[in-house]
């Protein structure tokens, strides 16, 4: 008759007797440590002590005879991971779940950090190459004049002048604006432009063309006739001589420039004091704010007839022009969009010429005087008028300074004095 096969010990405490280890039908591995006190070895030094171990006793027994249950079984809601590969030979050994979702996204952050970097210094780059390659590209002209000029003072004096001049214009762009078939060149505006170093603001001061003064070599006439009689030179020259002030830099454009470089911009916003008709300068405007584009803007600076202020009404409304122009130019929409910043720099260029000694920083200097202005931050000025009709004896009738207050407001933007107001009888009311 067989014998029964050996009694398993319960789960959870071990017989008196001693146990092999053995393994339980649910997983739970016991271990008996009890071996005789006289052959029980000193546990080594790393070995924790039963305290230690937090052992499961079984039941019965010396208390120093103890049987350790180890429970095995793994929880359902932790399925058995499948054991990572052996690295190949010479493989550095990572764990994905710790070393690969941080590395990862370290890397993508930096890849979008030098991204980004490479972005914006691309578009400086841009912004930058933009107008120094088209600066370039702007003809010279020799406006220094010969023997003595004024004290260099403090301040910045810039002279800005727009021709009449048809060079350049096909026979459609002359009936297109208007301009018919004169010869040779004269000057629709002088202005000379001011930007302080004393804390003042940029100031853009009108210069009639039709004011009587005297012209170095050829006595006294209107000063359009010294752009005529000897180009930018001679009119450097007449402007020194009689505002006492001395020039640094030289901006000159013409009819067709002007009129490109507003439609690059798309037209430019402005605000048309009354009902404008003048065959002459062929427009027909009517009152209320609008964009112009480049041939109703030409005109818009151009016409005189029909301004009951005559040359100086015009000046007043070149000077509100070129501030809002250079206002449109400074939005986003042309800063931000390149090929409309790139257009409106090369139309500029194209039309635009400058002094000899005439710096990219000097056109900065302008652009932004002008753009202060727009903005009420610069004072748009005239020169002081005694009379809009003086009789002469050579010019026909001409306008006459006003010359004490003239004086006073060149010697102040001579010495850079900071000029917050208009002086009186700086200003003309449209």
């Amino acid at each position: 008759m067989p014998s029964d096969p050996p009694r398993r010990p319960e789960r959870g405490h071990a017989d008196d007797a001693e146990v092999d280890a053995g393994v339980t039908d649910e997983g739970v591995y016991v271990v008996d440590t009890r071996r005789s006190r006289s052959r029980r070895p000193a546990p080594p030094p790393d070995r924790p002590t039963p305290d230690e171990r937090s052992p499961h006793k079984a039941s019965g027994g010396d208390p120093d005879d103890e049987v350790y249950v180890v429970d095995t079984r793994r929880k359902q809601s932790q399925p058995r991971r499948p054991a990572a590969a052996a690295p190949a030979p010479g493989e550095r050994h990572t764990s994905p779940a710790v070393d690969g979702p941080p590395r990862t996204r370290i890397r993508k952050g930096r890849v979008v950090l030098l991204t980004v970097v490479l972005v914006v210094v691309a578009w400086l780059a841009f912004m930058v190459w933009v107008p120094v390659n088209a600066w370039n590209s702007v003809a010279r002209v020799d406006n220094i004049p010969a023997g003595a000029r004024p004290a260099d003072t403090s301040g910045h004096n810039y002279l800005l002048v727009g021709s009449d001049s048809r060079a350049g214009l096909t026979k459609a762009q002359r009936k297109e604006y208007a301009t018919g078939n004169a010869e040779g060149q004269r000057t629709d505006t002088i202005m000379l432009v001011h930007v302080s170093e004393s804390g003042g603001k940029p100031v853009m001061v009108s210069i009639p063309r039709d004011s009587y003064v005297p012209i170095p070599g050829y006595g006294s006439n209107k000063i359009n006739a010294s752009f005529s009689l000897g180009g930018p030179k001679l009119l450097t020259r007449t402007v020194e001589q009689v505002t006492g002030i001395h020039v640094d830099g030289y901006l000159e454009i013409g009819l067709g420039g002007f009129a490109a470089v507003v439609d690059s911009l798309g037209g430019v916003d402005i605000c048309v004091p009354r009902n404008m008709t003048d065959k002459k300068a062929g427009i027909d405007l009517k009152k209320g704010c609008q964009t112009l584009d480049g041939k109703d803007a030409l005109g818009y600076v151009r016409s005189r007839y029909e301004d009951p202020l005559g040359d100086i009404g015009r000046a007043a409304r070149q000077r509100q022009f070129l501030g809002a122009l250079m206002k449109q130019a400074a939005t986003p929409a042309t800063v931000l969009v390149p090929w409309r910043y790139k257009g409106f720099a090369d139309a500029v260029a194209g039309g635009l010429a400058v002094g000899e000694g005439t710096s990219l920083m000097d056109a900065v200097r302008i652009l932004r005087a002008m753009r202060s202005v727009s903005n009420d931050e610069g004072l748009s000025l005239s020169v002081p008028i005694e009379s809009m009709a003086y009789p002469t004896s050579n010019a026909g009738v001409a306008v006459k300074w006003d010359t004490d207050r003239a004086k006073a407001l060149f010697r102040a933007l001579k010495n850079d004095e900071p000029l917050t107001a208009p002086p009186p009888g700086t200003t003309v009311k449209d």
